[in-house]
Order: structure tokens, then C-alpha cells, then sequence
């Protein structure tokens, strides 16, 4: 008999845990419980930092921050019941906003699947219609299946989430299964070649085609090939909200600037002008062809990993479907257009001038509480290329996605497929995780502060070097405005105050509060040398939010 220590066989957490290592996961972020516990204790003595929050959906927030900064999945984990319930905020929102990410959640026994017993739920159901890719593992031996076709779903075509549910008698049980290798190289080729040379074609014969880039194009890889195009070729640019940092500081007179949400920006004059519109790593969700494009009847070239979502508003004459930077770089020399027709460059030089303008009047802004505009303008000075932007959801959002410009892929991360609040602080977690050596800033109202405050001590426990801003009025502003201009008067928009300084020191923090506009570089400065996680506070004027909302162009819609 044989006296070598036995080793016993690896259960389905282990196979969870080494599929999770052999993907490049550094961290997980969740809550444990009696269902996923056999894999929190396996991630005990794993590669992987297993980081504590405190609520399921932020670890979901933070999962999906480091998905869209870094291109790979960030990883969310649950128990049963109510973990895995709280995760389908953050499922959702990553997957409207095409970041990757994977969600983990423990499940009640194979056999108790379908009776009512404790913490039972169709957790592959539940979370099915807000992901790419949805399953539970039912057998030791699928595990790693089931896992690898979770992190390809999530980071293949137009990124996104993906869930899996792990019943908890399979995660203890032997796994007759290895952990599989997925490819070394899987990655789509550029457009098919005829579709390539259309494309050209009609772009030629246009007067005055306008480039409109979304997500996709904020991708590194992507935004360096389209600063190709738009120097060679001189094209106008119009970018959705979250196609921001995809053009750069020398392209900047290209750029029209920001559409999203209504159909009242000097970039949808551009739009507007344009007799064919070429949309790059664009999808509907960021700003609705219905408000841009609705009753037009002129070409449309379609750019994309992905075919259109084809509506009323949006068809396609073109499209152009394969890895987006090969494509632009096939399409770029065939196109002759090198410079902007007489209407374009009006609209072109009009914008310049009122930037300027804009940006010298919002610099002289000395009213207390302080206007948007001057905080964005003291915004615009500290996004230096070392900096990291989290923007949350709220009127305030809609201030910086117009007027505050970034000219690096990925570095001011915004919001506009769920609009969900609560999204900033998470994000900034994760920014301080994988890019440790920059500043960052996340942003929020303060009625969305509180939808995720209290990951403020899991940003304590972390060390996380980050400011926060919360900008104080005392509303859900954005739905006021809104509400006042359908019905006369907002309802159900008030609530009472916090202290963020107070908040921030029960926490173990520090925080600040900006009183007057003259103080808000110095309070920043200080926000930044301070280390570990810091708050300020600064009271908003308002006054001007209606001029948000406002129709102004011609093919705006209610």
C-alpha cells in the first residue's frame, strides 16, 4: 500500500475559482451567504481578491466599471434569493451600456430547484432578459462549460453581462471535469470587402456625411483609427454621450460635440445637416434614432461588430459588420471627402465660437450657490490626461455630458442606457483598482449619492485614493424639471438633507464642503493630496436646469 497522500478530487468550486484565475480575474466583488459559501471559501486560497460590499448591486456597478475600462469581464458574486435579486440592477445597466462583466449566484440544491423552500429562485430566468448570456450549471461535469460561454457571451460582439447560478450541491460535490482552455485567438475580421467598397461609394457621392460615434468607438483600439479618418478625410463628428474621450484634443474642431436624450444640441445641427450619416460602435440605446433621424430618408452607413436594430428610423443602406478598427482602417483611403462643405463649415465655426464663448462666461460665474457651468468649467482644468471621470445619473450629468470634454477613450465614464443612479462612487472603486496611479473623480446628485453611499466603507476598507462630489439640491432634480414642464409642478421629487462631511467621517473618511466658486480648486487640491477616499459637498443653482429640456430643434419630439 502506497503511503503518498491521497488528493481528493476538485469540487465545482474549484473548478469555478481556477476557471475565474485561468480568465485573468483579480478581484470579485459580493456578499456571502449560505448558497455560495463553498466557493467564498475556495477564493480563500486563490490568486483572487475576494472585495466585501455592501450591497449586491454596486458590487455589480463596480464589476461593470472594470469590465468598460479594461475590455475584460469584472466579476460580481451573490448568494441565493435576494443576492442574486439585487444583482439585476447591475446586470442590466452593464448590459444596455456594453460592458462586460459576470455575475455569480448561489442557488438552493438541484432537487430543490422547484419546490418553495428557503431562498429558492429561477435565478437563470430572473436574470435572463437583462444579460447575454443567462444559465445554471446542473452537473459537476458543465461547470467550466458553463462558465468559459459565460465570459465569451460577455466579451464578444457588443460586450455585455452575463449570469451563471450555482446550485449549491454541485459547487460541493466532485467535478469530473478540467478547467477548458478557450482560444488563444478568437476575433472577428474586418467587413466583408464589397460592403466595404459601397460603403465608399456612397459616402463619395454625399455632400455632406457626418460621422456619429457611439460606445464601441471609445474603445482604444477603435477611437486611434478613427483619429485616422477624421484627420485624413475632415469629416464632422457628432459622438453620443458615451462615445466620450473617442476623438482627440487636435481633432477638436471636428467635433460638434454631444448628443443624447433630446434633440436640442449644436452637434444635432450637424447631424441634422448631414444627407449621410456614418454611425460607428453605435447603438440605439444611446440616443434614439427616432429623435435624430425620424422622417429622413438619406443613407445611412452602419459600422459596427454587430448588425443594426433595424427601425421606422433606422435602416441601414450599408453595413459594415466585422472588427471595427480593420474596417474604418479598409474603408478610410477610399473615401475622397477632405474637408467639410460651406454648410457644415458654418455650423462648424458657429459651435467654435460659442464654446469659447460659453466657456469665458462660465469661468466669470461668482454666484453662490454655484452654477453648473462653473463647476464644469473648474471640471475642465483638473481633467488632465492622469485622470479618471465616474459620472452618476442626474441633471448635473447632463451639464458635463454637453460641456465637459474628454479627449482620451474611456476616461470619463458615462451612463445613458439605464440611466441608473447610484453608478459613480462604484465605478471610481474600480477605476482606483486598475488604474492606481491616476486621479479619480466620481460625481453624483445628491439624490443619487445615497443609492450606493454606503460603499463609501467598502472605498475605506480598500484604501481607494478617490473624491467624490455630491452636488446638493436637495431634489431628484432631473425628474422635477421634466415634471414641471408636463404637469405644471414636480411631485414626489423632495427630500431632506445629509451632512457629507459628517457622512464621510462616520465612515472612517474625510470630507469637505465647497462654500463659494473661489474655493473650489483649493478644496479639490486638498480632496487629492488627502489619502484614501474623500467627499465634498457644494450647493447647486438650478435655475437654468430647464434650458436642458428645452425643443429647440425642429425635429425634436416629446
Amino acid at each position: 500500500m502506497s503511503n503518498e497522500p491521497k488528493h481528493s478530487e476538485p469540487t465545482g468550486a474549484d473548478i469555478v475559482v481556477k476557471t475565474l484565475e485561468q480568465q485573468g480575474v483579480k478581484w470579485v466583488f459580493g456578499i456571502p451567504g449560505a448558497k455560495i459559501d463553498k466557493v467564498f471559501d475556495t477564493l480563500a486560497d486563490s490568486s483572487i481578491q475576494t472585495v466585501v460590499c455592501r450591497h449586491e448591486q454596486n458590487a455589480a456597478f463596480i464589476a461593470g466599471g472594470i469590465g468598460r475600462m479594461t475590455g475584460k469581464a469584472g466579476v460580481a458574486i451573490g448568494t441565493s434569493g435576494p443576492g442574486v435579486s439585487n444583482l439585476v440592477t447591475g446586470l442590466a445597466t452593464a448590459n444596455t451600456e456594453g460592458d462586460p462583466m459576470i455575475a455569480l449566484g448561489g442557488a438552493v440544491p438541484v432537487a430543490d430547484r422547484l419546490k418553495k423552500t428557503h431562498q429558492s429562485l429561477d435565478n437563470a430566468n430572473l436574470c435572463r432578459p437583462v444579460t447575454k448570456f443567462s444559465a445554471e450549471v446542473d452537473s459537476p461535469e458543465s461547470v467550466s462549460e458553463v462558465l468559459i460561454s459565460a465570459f465569451r457571451s460577455a466579451e464578444s460582439g457588443r460586450p455585455g453581462a452575463a449570469f451563471v447560478s450555482l446550485p449549491t450541491d454541485i459547487m460541493a460535490a466532485p467535478a469530473k471535469c478540467g478547467v477548458i482552455t478557450p482560444p488563444t485567438h478568437s476575433a472577428a475580421g474586418p467587413a466583408d470587402s464589397a460592403a466595404v467598397k459601397e460603403a465608399a461609394r456612397l459616402i463619395n457621392q454625399a455632400k455632406r456625411p457626418v460621422v456619429l460615434l457611439g460606445l464601441l468607438a471609445s474603445k482604444p483600439e477603435n477611437a486611434a483609427a478613427i483619429h485616422e479618418l477624421i484627420a485624413s478625410r475632415k469629416l464632422p463628428v457628432v459622438g453620443t454621450f458615451q462615445a466620450a474621450g473617442a476623438i482627440s484634443a487636435n481633432l477638436f474642431s471636428s467635433f460638434s460635440g454631444r448628443v443624447g436624450q433630446l434633440n436640442n444640441q449644436p452637434a444635432d445641427k450637424i447631424l441634422a445637416a448631414g444627407d449621410l450619416v456614418i454611425t460607428i460602435g453605435y447603438d440605439s440605446v444611446e440616443y434614439w434614432p427616432s429623435i435624430w433621424n425620424k422622417g429622413n430618408k438619406r443613407a445611412i452607413v452602419h459600422l459596427d461588430l454587430l448588425p443594426a436594430d433595424i427601425d421606422n428610423s433606422y435602416s441601414p443602406a450599408v453595413e459594415l459588420i466585422g472588427d471595427i478598427a480593420a474596417t474604418i482602417r479598409l474603408l478610410t483611403p477610399l473615401i475622397s471627402h477632405s474637408a467639410p462643405d460651406a454648410v457644415i463649415k458654418e455650423l462648424l465655426d458657429k459651435i467654435a465660437e460659442a464654446r469659447q464663448e460659453l466657456a469665458r462666461s462660465s469661468a466669470a460665474m461668482n454666484g453662490t450657490p454655484i452654477h453648473p457651468l462653473r463647476l464644469v468649467s473648474e471640471l475642465q482644468n483638473l481633467l488632465t490626461p492622469d485622470t479618471t471621470l465616474c459620472l452618476d445619473m442626474g441633471s448635473f450629468h447632463l451639464w458635463m455630458a454637453r460641456h465637459l470634454y474628454s479627449f482620451r477613450s474611456r476616461q470619463m465614464l458615462i451612463s445613458n442606457g439605464q440611466q441608473t443612479l447610484g453608478v459613480a462612487l462604484p465605478w471610481a472603486i474600480a477605476a482606483t483598482l486598475v488604474r492606481p496611479a491616476e486621479k479619480v473623480l466620481s460625481i453624483s446628485g445628491d439624490g443619487g449619492f445615497l443609492f450606493s453611499g454606503m460603499e463609501l466603507e467598502t472605498a475605506v476598507r480598500l484604501q481607494s485614493h478617490l473624491v467624490h462630489m455630491i452636488w446638493i439640491d436637495g431634489t431628484y432634480n432631473m425628474v422635477a424639471v421634466q415634471e414641471e414642464q408636463k404637469y405644471g409642478h414636480p411631485s414626489g421629487t423632495t427630500f431632506g438633507p445629509i451632512d457629507p462631511v459628517k457622512y464621510a467621517e462616520s465612515f472612517g473618511a474625510h470630507g469637505f464642503m465647497i462654500q463659494s466658486p473661489d474655493q473650489i480648486q483649493g478644496v479639490l487640491k486638498q480632496a487629492f493630496d488627502t489619502p484614501g477616499p474623500v467627499l465634498i459637498g457644494v450647493h447647486v443653482d438650478y435655475r437654468d436646469n430647464h434650458k436642458l429640456f428645452e425643443l429647440v430643434n425642429e425635429r425634436s419630439i416629446h
